[in-house]
């Protein structure tokens, strides 16, 4: 069974008379542990699509379909306030600027706020708040003020609010996007951590394509809809296809697909700068 099943999604918000579609007709499977990186261009629908996954949006007066979440149907007429709850507490969100998501003057004391409105013991939240601030590698700056660290340290510790309420799957709504190229790595680093070494499920929407490559699954959206769906390599090399929804490719996908314009076939990975300077090497000592 898949963790988050989504099936016909339609979704409009109401603008007075006129509703305005965002999700059109969107089925979607994601499952447990897996690393998915959502793209599309500004208006594509993916950061409702997200926010619709965490409840944040839950007027469902413009909704017609169907999402699960571990098997519970999040858009049944039947859900309490209760089972809101509970689901909120599977799925955490960081949002795009991190001084919203900060409540505290303190950083070990931000992090404990989670916790602390479950209701956990003061042990249980001392464990927790340690815990997840080594998991970002902010364990000495537990003491620190908030306001006084970089943007990519202020996005990892509220990353660290959230791990610490360890919920099952954490979607990162253009976490990156008010971040330097340093930050952006800080925190794509974490994702990559969270989900390879704590098996967290990561959803990540984004419009860095360097960012997309490092997921297992990119899907691509336009319109309110799935046009794409696949690994990194499988997507990247559809460069029509993706320049048709107003998306760039990442510098080493692109400078393959030139090299493969112009006869020169290259053979492995290079979704990275690595890989792509590796397979490069490996070619020119074949020959």
């Amino acid at each position: 069974m898949s963790y988050i099943k989504i099936r016909d999604l339609n979704f409009a918000y109401t603008d007075e008379e006129n509703p305005v579609a965002v999700i059109k007709d969107l089925s979607l499977d994601i499952e447990k542990g897996e690393y998915v990186a959502v793209l599309g261009h500004n208006g594509s629908g993916k950061s409702t699509l997200a926010k619709l996954l965490n409840l944040v949006i839950d007027d469902y007066d413009q909704f017609d379909g169907v999402i699960e979440i571990d098997g519970v149907e999040i858009t049944s007429p039947d859900m309490t306030e209760d089972d809101v709850y509970e689901l909120r507490k599977k799925i955490g969100m960081v949002f795009q600027n991190p001084d919203n998501q900060l409540v505290a003057t303190i950083v070990e004391e931000d992090v404990a706020f989670g916790p602390e409105n479950l209701g956990l013991p003061r042990e249980e939240i001392r464990r927790r708040v340690d815990n997840a601030l080594d998991i970002v590698g902010m364990r000495e700056f537990a003491r620190h003020e908030p306001h006084r660290l970089s943007g990519g340290q202020k996005q990892r510790i509220a990353i660290a609010g959230i791990i610490a309420m360890n919920p099952e799957c954490i979607i990162f709504d253009e976490s990156t996007a008010m971040l330097d190229p340093m930050g952006r790595k800080e925190v794509v680093d974490t994702m990559e951590k969270l989900n390879r070494e704590e098996g967290k499920t990561i959803i990540t929407i984004t419009h860095y394509m360097e960012e997309a490559v490092r997921a297992d699954r990119v899907i691509v959206m336009d319109d309110g809809r799935i046009v794409l769906d696949g690994t990194p390599a499988e997507i990247f090399l559809q460069d029509e296809v993706l320049r048709s929804c107003g998306l760039d490719l990442p510098q080493c996908a692109d400078l393959l697909i030139r090299l493969r314009k112009r006869g020169i076939l290259l053979e492995g990975d290079i979704n990275t700068p690595e890989q792509c300077a590796k397979t490069i090497a490996n070619a020119l000592i074949r020959g």
